[in-house]
Protein backbone atom coordinates (compact mmCIF):
# COMPACT_ATOMS: atom_id res chain seq x y z
CA UNK A 1 0.00 0.00 0.00
CA UNK A 2 1.60 3.61 -1.34
CA UNK A 3 2.27 5.81 1.99
CA UNK A 4 -0.59 8.37 1.06
CA UNK A 5 -3.42 6.06 0.78
CA UNK A 6 -1.90 4.43 4.14
CA UNK A 7 -1.94 8.25 5.80
CA UNK A 8 -5.09 8.80 4.49
CA UNK A 9 -6.71 5.34 6.04
CA UNK A 10 -5.07 6.29 8.99
CA UNK A 11 -6.67 9.65 9.07
CA UNK A 12 -10.39 7.86 8.23
CA UNK A 13 -10.00 5.75 11.22
CA UNK A 14 -9.01 8.24 13.58
CA UNK A 15 -11.96 10.97 12.62
CA UNK A 16 -14.61 8.52 12.76
CA UNK A 17 -13.72 6.64 15.50
CA UNK A 18 -16.50 8.05 17.44
CA UNK A 19 -19.40 6.84 14.95
CA UNK A 20 -18.17 3.52 14.17
CA UNK A 21 -19.87 1.95 17.34
CA UNK A 22 -23.07 2.24 16.25
CA UNK A 23 -23.38 0.63 12.98
CA UNK A 24 -26.89 2.07 11.99
CA UNK A 25 -25.55 5.08 11.35
CA UNK A 26 -23.52 4.14 8.12
CA UNK A 27 -19.51 4.54 7.72
CA UNK A 28 -16.66 3.09 8.75
CA UNK A 29 -18.20 -0.35 9.57
CA UNK A 30 -16.43 -1.73 12.45
CA UNK A 31 -16.05 -5.86 12.14
CA UNK A 32 -15.26 -8.23 15.48
CA UNK A 33 -12.62 -11.25 15.25
CA UNK A 34 -12.67 -13.35 18.17
CA UNK A 35 -10.52 -15.79 18.64
CA UNK A 36 -10.82 -18.68 20.64
CA UNK A 37 -10.19 -22.41 20.35
CA UNK A 38 -13.81 -23.26 21.71
CA UNK A 39 -16.69 -22.89 19.95
CA UNK A 40 -20.30 -23.49 18.90
CA UNK A 41 -19.59 -27.39 17.31
CA UNK A 42 -20.15 -29.72 19.92
CA UNK A 43 -16.96 -31.12 19.23
CA UNK A 44 -15.04 -27.72 19.89
CA UNK A 45 -17.46 -27.49 23.48
CA UNK A 46 -15.17 -28.49 26.46
CA UNK A 47 -16.62 -25.57 29.16
CA UNK A 48 -17.62 -22.20 29.52
CA UNK A 49 -14.91 -20.87 27.29
CA UNK A 50 -17.72 -21.87 24.49
CA UNK A 51 -20.34 -20.29 25.95
CA UNK A 52 -18.67 -17.27 26.62
CA UNK A 53 -17.73 -16.92 22.72
CA UNK A 54 -20.66 -18.30 21.49
CA UNK A 55 -22.67 -15.64 23.41
CA UNK A 56 -20.34 -12.95 22.66
CA UNK A 57 -20.30 -13.34 18.69
CA UNK A 58 -24.05 -14.29 18.61
CA UNK A 59 -24.33 -10.14 20.89
CA UNK A 60 -22.28 -8.87 18.78
CA UNK A 61 -24.04 -10.07 15.18
CA UNK A 62 -27.44 -9.06 16.34
CA UNK A 63 -26.42 -5.19 17.29
CA UNK A 64 -25.05 -5.38 13.97
CA UNK A 65 -21.63 -5.84 13.49
CA UNK A 66 -20.04 -7.88 10.93
CA UNK A 67 -18.69 -10.47 13.32
CA UNK A 68 -15.79 -13.11 12.84
CA UNK A 69 -15.49 -16.36 15.14
CA UNK A 70 -12.31 -18.49 14.17
CA UNK A 71 -12.30 -21.45 16.58
CA UNK A 72 -11.16 -25.13 16.14
CA UNK A 73 -14.43 -25.84 14.19
CA UNK A 74 -15.26 -29.68 13.74
CA UNK A 75 -13.54 -31.58 10.92
CA UNK A 76 -16.29 -32.79 9.07
CA UNK A 77 -18.13 -29.33 8.85
CA UNK A 78 -18.04 -26.26 6.63
CA UNK A 79 -14.70 -24.22 7.12
CA UNK A 80 -17.16 -21.04 6.80
CA UNK A 81 -20.20 -20.96 7.40
CA UNK A 82 -22.27 -17.57 7.65
CA UNK A 83 -25.46 -16.89 9.90
CA UNK A 84 -26.66 -12.87 9.38
CA UNK A 85 -23.73 -10.75 10.53
CA UNK A 86 -22.00 -13.80 12.26
CA UNK A 87 -18.99 -15.78 10.11
CA UNK A 88 -17.87 -19.29 11.44
CA UNK A 89 -14.28 -19.68 10.24
CA UNK A 90 -13.33 -23.50 11.67
CA UNK A 91 -9.39 -23.13 11.59
CA UNK A 92 -7.21 -26.09 12.14
CA UNK A 93 -9.68 -28.64 10.16
CA UNK A 94 -6.83 -30.42 8.79
CA UNK A 95 -5.03 -30.97 12.01
CA UNK A 96 -8.68 -31.79 13.62
CA UNK A 97 -9.17 -34.86 11.42
CA UNK A 98 -6.34 -36.35 13.30
CA UNK A 99 -7.65 -35.99 16.79
CA UNK A 100 -11.08 -37.18 16.34
CA UNK A 101 -11.63 -36.80 20.40
CA UNK A 102 -12.36 -32.92 20.71
CA UNK A 103 -11.39 -29.08 20.67
CA UNK A 104 -8.54 -30.29 23.49
CA UNK A 105 -7.00 -33.44 21.29
CA UNK A 106 -3.40 -32.59 19.75
CA UNK A 107 -3.99 -29.12 21.63
CA UNK A 108 -0.01 -28.48 21.27
CA UNK A 109 -0.39 -28.85 17.70
CA UNK A 110 -3.29 -27.12 16.89
CA UNK A 111 -1.99 -23.67 18.76
CA UNK A 112 1.02 -24.02 16.76
CA UNK A 113 -0.71 -24.47 13.77
CA UNK A 114 -3.40 -21.41 15.00
CA UNK A 115 -0.71 -19.56 15.46
CA UNK A 116 1.50 -20.32 12.45
CA UNK A 117 -1.51 -19.97 9.97
CA UNK A 118 -4.53 -17.84 10.73
CA UNK A 119 -2.57 -14.33 11.53
CA UNK A 120 -1.91 -14.25 7.97
CA UNK A 121 -4.79 -15.57 5.95
CA UNK A 122 -6.56 -13.16 8.65
CA UNK A 123 -4.48 -9.58 7.77
CA UNK A 124 -4.25 -10.56 4.24
CA UNK A 125 -7.69 -12.25 2.88
CA UNK A 126 -9.74 -10.14 5.45
CA UNK A 127 -8.54 -7.23 7.50
CA UNK A 128 -6.66 -5.67 5.08
CA UNK A 129 -9.64 -5.39 2.25
CA UNK A 130 -11.67 -3.79 4.93
CA UNK A 131 -9.18 -1.75 6.04
CA UNK A 132 -8.38 0.20 2.78
CA UNK A 133 -12.25 0.79 2.35
CA UNK A 134 -11.75 3.11 5.56
CA UNK A 135 -13.40 0.55 7.42
CA UNK A 136 -12.29 -0.34 11.74
CA UNK A 137 -11.46 -3.79 12.68
CA UNK A 138 -11.37 -5.46 17.27
CA UNK A 139 -9.83 -8.40 17.44
CA UNK A 140 -10.51 -10.06 20.69
CA UNK A 141 -8.46 -13.73 21.54
CA UNK A 142 -9.78 -16.00 24.29
CA UNK A 143 -7.05 -17.71 26.70
CA UNK A 144 -3.48 -18.89 26.30
CA UNK A 145 -3.47 -20.88 23.05
CA UNK A 146 -4.24 -17.74 21.16
CA UNK A 147 -1.33 -15.53 23.37
CA UNK A 148 1.47 -16.56 19.93
CA UNK A 149 -1.08 -15.62 17.06
CA UNK A 150 -2.10 -12.49 18.66
CA UNK A 151 1.92 -11.53 19.18
CA UNK A 152 2.32 -12.79 15.36
CA UNK A 153 -1.13 -11.18 14.32
CA UNK A 154 0.42 -7.93 15.90
CA UNK A 155 3.88 -8.11 13.86
CA UNK A 156 2.25 -8.70 10.76
CA UNK A 157 -0.38 -5.37 11.45
CA UNK A 158 2.61 -3.21 12.23
CA UNK A 159 4.97 -5.00 9.62
CA UNK A 160 2.36 -3.60 7.15
CA UNK A 161 1.63 -0.21 8.64
CA UNK A 162 -1.65 -1.34 9.70
CA UNK A 163 -1.71 -2.04 13.36
CA UNK A 164 -2.94 1.40 14.46
CA UNK A 165 -6.11 0.64 12.34
CA UNK A 166 -6.99 -2.59 14.43
CA UNK A 167 -7.48 -2.80 18.31
CA UNK A 168 -6.40 -6.17 19.65
CA UNK A 169 -7.36 -7.22 23.37
CA UNK A 170 -6.48 -10.72 24.81
CA UNK A 171 -8.64 -12.18 27.29
CA UNK A 172 -7.60 -14.45 30.28
CA UNK A 173 -10.77 -16.40 31.45
CA UNK A 174 -8.48 -18.65 33.93
CA UNK A 175 -5.46 -19.26 35.06
CA UNK A 176 -4.59 -22.46 32.73
CA UNK A 177 -1.54 -22.26 30.46
CA UNK A 178 0.02 -18.99 32.73
CA UNK A 179 3.20 -20.50 32.60
CA UNK A 180 3.03 -20.89 28.61
CA UNK A 181 2.31 -16.85 28.98
CA UNK A 182 5.35 -14.19 27.57
CA UNK A 183 3.22 -11.88 29.54
CA UNK A 184 5.49 -8.40 28.37
CA UNK A 185 5.69 -9.27 24.98
CA UNK A 186 1.90 -10.18 25.23
CA UNK A 187 1.42 -7.25 27.01
CA UNK A 188 2.96 -4.84 24.04
CA UNK A 189 0.87 -6.82 21.22
CA UNK A 190 -2.42 -6.73 23.07
CA UNK A 191 -4.60 -4.94 25.72
CA UNK A 192 -4.61 -7.81 28.27
CA UNK A 193 -8.78 -8.17 30.07
CA UNK A 194 -10.54 -10.87 32.19
CA UNK A 195 -13.54 -11.46 33.54
CA UNK A 196 -13.28 -10.82 36.97
CA UNK A 197 -11.82 -8.60 40.07
CA UNK A 198 -10.38 -11.88 41.07
CA UNK A 199 -8.64 -12.36 38.21
CA UNK A 200 -7.29 -9.36 37.93
CA UNK A 201 -5.07 -10.54 41.25
CA UNK A 202 -4.11 -13.24 39.80
CA UNK A 203 -2.76 -11.58 36.74
CA UNK A 204 -0.81 -8.88 38.81
CA UNK A 205 1.38 -11.73 40.12
CA UNK A 206 2.65 -12.81 36.43
CA UNK A 207 3.01 -8.61 36.52
CA UNK A 208 0.09 -8.00 34.12
CA UNK A 209 -2.35 -5.36 34.91
CA UNK A 210 -5.26 -6.35 33.35
CA UNK A 211 -9.14 -4.79 32.42
CA UNK A 212 -12.32 -6.37 33.91
CA UNK A 213 -14.81 -7.06 31.32
CA UNK A 214 -17.31 -9.43 32.87
CA UNK A 215 -18.84 -12.64 31.23
CA UNK A 216 -22.16 -12.47 30.11
CA UNK A 217 -25.40 -14.76 29.89
CA UNK A 218 -27.03 -15.76 26.27
CA UNK A 219 -31.00 -14.32 26.05
CA UNK A 220 -32.24 -18.14 26.39
CA UNK A 221 -30.68 -17.88 30.24
CA UNK A 222 -33.87 -15.48 30.84
CA UNK A 223 -36.48 -18.17 29.55
CA UNK A 224 -39.12 -19.08 32.51
CA UNK A 225 -38.42 -22.92 33.02
CA UNK A 226 -40.85 -25.35 32.32
CA UNK A 227 -43.88 -24.89 34.94
CA UNK A 228 -44.85 -28.16 34.93
CA UNK A 229 -41.47 -29.85 35.15
CA UNK A 230 -40.57 -27.45 37.93
CA UNK A 231 -43.49 -28.60 39.76
CA UNK A 232 -43.03 -32.37 39.23
CA UNK A 233 -39.46 -32.41 40.39
CA UNK A 234 -40.60 -30.21 43.13
CA UNK A 235 -43.09 -32.73 43.89
CA UNK A 236 -41.44 -35.89 43.33
CA UNK A 237 -38.81 -34.64 46.08
CA UNK A 238 -40.55 -32.68 48.56
CA UNK A 239 -39.88 -34.45 51.70
CA UNK A 240 -36.33 -33.92 50.38
CA UNK A 241 -33.07 -31.57 50.84
CA UNK A 242 -32.53 -31.48 46.60
CA UNK A 243 -29.06 -30.07 45.90
CA UNK A 244 -27.50 -29.36 42.36
CA UNK A 245 -23.99 -28.81 41.57
CA UNK A 246 -22.41 -28.61 37.64
CA UNK A 247 -18.60 -28.07 37.22
CA UNK A 248 -15.84 -30.04 36.17
CA UNK A 249 -14.08 -32.96 37.93
CA UNK A 250 -11.32 -30.57 39.57
CA UNK A 251 -10.48 -30.15 43.24
CA UNK A 252 -10.81 -26.45 42.96
CA UNK A 253 -14.78 -26.77 42.13
CA UNK A 254 -14.27 -27.79 46.04
CA UNK A 255 -16.41 -31.68 45.03
CA UNK A 256 -14.75 -33.33 48.28
CA UNK A 257 -16.13 -30.26 50.41
CA UNK A 258 -19.22 -30.88 48.60
CA UNK A 259 -19.89 -34.67 49.39
CA UNK A 260 -18.99 -33.59 53.41
CA UNK A 261 -21.92 -31.23 53.01
CA UNK A 262 -24.45 -34.10 51.94
CA UNK A 263 -22.49 -36.41 54.47
CA UNK A 264 -23.48 -34.25 57.14
CA UNK A 265 -27.07 -33.64 55.88
CA UNK A 266 -27.75 -37.04 55.98
CA UNK A 267 -26.41 -37.69 59.01
CA UNK A 268 -28.55 -34.97 61.05
CA UNK A 269 -31.98 -36.62 58.90
CA UNK A 270 -32.05 -33.88 56.62
CA UNK A 271 -32.24 -36.42 53.67
CA UNK A 272 -30.27 -34.72 51.03
CA UNK A 273 -30.55 -35.43 47.33
CA UNK A 274 -27.50 -34.33 45.15
CA UNK A 275 -27.56 -33.86 41.53
CA UNK A 276 -24.19 -34.15 40.47
CA UNK A 277 -22.98 -33.21 36.68
CA UNK A 278 -19.47 -33.19 36.21
CA UNK A 279 -17.16 -33.54 33.36
CA UNK A 280 -14.60 -36.39 32.28
CA UNK A 281 -11.89 -35.44 34.55
CA UNK A 282 -10.00 -38.31 36.58
CA UNK A 283 -10.83 -36.17 40.05
CA UNK A 284 -14.76 -38.01 39.53
CA UNK A 285 -13.11 -41.19 40.41
CA UNK A 286 -11.71 -39.71 43.39
CA UNK A 287 -15.04 -37.69 44.33
CA UNK A 288 -17.92 -40.71 43.56
CA UNK A 289 -15.07 -43.05 45.75
CA UNK A 290 -15.11 -40.64 48.63
CA UNK A 291 -18.96 -40.06 49.11
CA UNK A 292 -19.76 -43.92 48.77
CA UNK A 293 -16.68 -44.30 51.79
CA UNK A 294 -18.80 -41.73 53.44
CA UNK A 295 -22.16 -44.06 53.65
CA UNK A 296 -23.93 -42.44 50.59
CA UNK A 297 -26.07 -44.34 47.99
CA UNK A 298 -24.81 -43.47 44.61
CA UNK A 299 -26.21 -44.04 41.18
CA UNK A 300 -25.31 -43.17 37.70
CA UNK A 301 -28.31 -41.86 34.93
CA UNK A 302 -27.58 -41.12 31.03
CA UNK A 303 -30.32 -40.29 28.55
CA UNK A 304 -30.81 -40.06 25.31
CA UNK A 305 -34.12 -37.33 25.49
CA UNK A 306 -32.91 -34.30 26.17
CA UNK A 307 -35.38 -30.81 27.84
CA UNK A 308 -37.53 -30.65 31.00
CA UNK A 309 -39.08 -34.58 30.27
CA UNK A 310 -35.46 -36.17 29.84
CA UNK A 311 -34.57 -34.95 33.13
CA UNK A 312 -37.75 -36.03 34.87
CA UNK A 313 -37.73 -39.20 33.22
CA UNK A 314 -34.09 -39.93 34.54
CA UNK A 315 -34.72 -38.84 37.95
CA UNK A 316 -38.02 -40.91 38.81
CA UNK A 317 -36.51 -44.32 39.77
CA UNK A 318 -33.78 -43.20 42.05
CA UNK A 319 -34.97 -44.47 45.13
CA UNK A 320 -33.05 -44.07 48.28
CA UNK A 321 -29.85 -42.49 46.72
CA UNK A 322 -28.20 -39.80 48.31
CA UNK A 323 -26.02 -38.95 45.01
CA UNK A 324 -27.20 -39.10 41.38
CA UNK A 325 -24.30 -38.82 38.97
CA UNK A 326 -25.83 -37.44 35.92
CA UNK A 327 -24.01 -38.53 32.93
CA UNK A 328 -25.22 -37.07 29.68
CA UNK A 329 -25.44 -33.48 28.69
CA UNK A 330 -27.61 -31.47 30.66
CA UNK A 331 -29.56 -29.24 28.21
CA UNK A 332 -30.09 -25.25 28.56
CA UNK A 333 -34.19 -26.45 28.73
CA UNK A 334 -33.11 -29.01 31.52
CA UNK A 335 -30.72 -26.60 33.63
CA UNK A 336 -32.82 -24.09 33.79
CA UNK A 337 -35.48 -26.25 35.96
CA UNK A 338 -32.99 -27.94 37.78
CA UNK A 339 -31.15 -24.64 38.83
CA UNK A 340 -34.93 -23.27 39.82
CA UNK A 341 -36.47 -26.36 41.42
CA UNK A 342 -33.90 -27.25 43.34
CA UNK A 343 -32.87 -26.31 47.11
CA UNK A 344 -29.91 -24.32 46.40
CA UNK A 345 -27.18 -24.70 43.78
CA UNK A 346 -23.70 -25.55 44.97
CA UNK A 347 -21.26 -22.94 42.58
CA UNK A 348 -18.95 -23.25 45.70
CA UNK A 349 -15.62 -23.21 43.85
CA UNK A 350 -12.67 -22.58 45.29
CA UNK A 351 -10.82 -21.00 42.68
CA UNK A 352 -13.26 -19.53 40.52
CA UNK A 353 -12.86 -17.07 37.87
CA UNK A 354 -16.12 -15.62 37.58
CA UNK A 355 -18.68 -18.19 38.21
CA UNK A 356 -21.41 -18.58 35.61
CA UNK A 357 -23.39 -21.39 37.03
CA UNK A 358 -24.50 -19.05 39.98
CA UNK A 359 -25.51 -16.16 37.73
CA UNK A 360 -27.38 -19.01 35.12
CA UNK A 361 -29.09 -19.97 38.94
CA UNK A 362 -29.74 -16.49 39.34
CA UNK A 363 -30.95 -15.52 36.54
CA UNK A 364 -33.88 -18.57 36.63
CA UNK A 365 -34.85 -17.35 40.36
CA UNK A 366 -32.74 -20.05 42.01
CA UNK A 367 -30.95 -19.91 45.12
CA UNK A 368 -27.16 -19.75 44.30
CA UNK A 369 -24.35 -20.93 46.63
CA UNK A 370 -21.39 -19.24 45.15
CA UNK A 371 -17.87 -19.40 46.69
CA UNK A 372 -15.71 -16.43 47.73
CA UNK A 373 -12.74 -16.07 44.57
CA UNK A 374 -14.06 -14.60 41.69
CA UNK A 375 -18.05 -13.86 41.69
CA UNK A 376 -18.45 -10.29 41.45
CA UNK A 377 -21.94 -10.19 41.23
CA UNK A 378 -22.60 -11.90 44.27
CA UNK A 379 -23.99 -10.48 47.46
CA UNK A 380 -23.76 -12.23 50.81
CA UNK A 381 -27.87 -12.78 52.44
CA UNK A 382 -29.07 -10.31 49.71
CA UNK A 383 -28.78 -12.53 46.14
CA UNK A 384 -26.70 -15.52 47.16
CA UNK A 385 -25.48 -17.27 49.75
CA UNK A 386 -21.78 -16.95 49.82
CA UNK A 387 -19.37 -19.61 51.69
CA UNK A 388 -15.99 -18.32 52.93
CA UNK A 389 -15.22 -21.84 53.81
CA UNK A 390 -15.05 -25.90 52.65
CA UNK A 391 -17.49 -26.67 56.28
CA UNK A 392 -20.41 -28.41 55.95
CA UNK A 393 -21.61 -26.45 59.31
CA UNK A 394 -21.33 -23.25 57.31
CA UNK A 395 -23.83 -24.23 54.50
CA UNK A 396 -26.00 -25.59 57.07
CA UNK A 397 -26.58 -22.58 58.79
CA UNK A 398 -26.47 -20.13 56.00
CA UNK A 399 -29.25 -22.32 54.38
CA UNK A 400 -31.57 -23.15 57.38
CA UNK A 401 -31.99 -19.61 58.13
CA UNK A 402 -33.02 -19.01 54.92
CA UNK A 403 -35.16 -21.70 54.73
CA UNK A 404 -37.08 -21.01 57.46
CA UNK A 405 -37.94 -17.39 56.40
CA UNK A 406 -39.91 -17.96 52.88
CA UNK A 407 -39.65 -13.84 53.10
CA UNK A 408 -36.34 -13.40 53.00
CA UNK A 409 -36.07 -16.94 50.43
CA UNK A 410 -38.47 -14.89 47.95
CA UNK A 411 -36.67 -11.73 48.06
CA UNK A 412 -33.27 -13.55 47.85
CA UNK A 413 -34.57 -15.15 44.54
CA UNK A 414 -35.83 -11.56 43.22
CA UNK A 415 -32.71 -9.61 43.91
CA UNK A 416 -30.83 -12.51 42.42
CA UNK A 417 -32.99 -12.44 39.19
CA UNK A 418 -32.72 -8.33 39.04
CA UNK A 419 -28.71 -8.93 39.40
CA UNK A 420 -28.35 -11.16 36.62
CA UNK A 421 -30.29 -8.81 33.84
CA UNK A 422 -27.55 -6.47 34.19
CA UNK A 423 -24.79 -9.36 33.22
CA UNK A 424 -26.98 -10.40 30.22
CA UNK A 425 -24.43 -10.36 27.06
CA UNK A 426 -26.20 -7.10 25.50
CA UNK A 427 -25.88 -5.25 28.65
CA UNK A 428 -22.11 -6.16 28.87
CA UNK A 429 -21.41 -5.65 25.63
CA UNK A 430 -23.38 -1.80 25.46
CA UNK A 431 -22.43 -1.29 28.91
CA UNK A 432 -18.75 -2.60 29.21
CA UNK A 433 -16.81 -3.68 26.30
CA UNK A 434 -17.80 -0.92 23.74
CA UNK A 435 -16.35 2.05 25.78
CA UNK A 436 -13.37 -0.37 26.75
CA UNK A 437 -12.67 -0.72 22.80
CA UNK A 438 -13.44 2.86 21.99
CA UNK A 439 -11.07 3.98 25.21
CA UNK A 440 -8.12 2.37 23.59
CA UNK A 441 -8.63 3.94 20.36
Amino acid sequence: MAFAQLEMLKNQYKSSKHGAFHPARGIPQMQFHILSFEGPDVYSRAGGLATRVDGLSQTLAELGYETHLWFIGAPDLPGHEVRGQLHLHRWCQWVSKHHREGVYDGELGKSAEFAASLPPYLVNQVLRPHLSEGGRAVVLAEEWQTADAVMHLHWLLRYAGLRDCVNILWNANNTFGFEHIPWHQLGEAAELTTVSRYMKHRMREEGADALVIPNGLPGDAFDPPDRYAVSALRNRFRDRTVLTKMARWDPDKRWLETVNIISELKRQNWRPLLLARGGSEAHGHEVLRAAQACGLRVVERSWSEGGASGLLDVVKDIGDADVVNLRSHVDPAARRVLFRATDAVLANSGHEPFGLVGLETMAVGGVACTGCSGEDYAVPGQNALVLETGEAREFMGLFERLRADPRANSRLRRAGQSTAKRYAWREVVERVLLPRVELAC
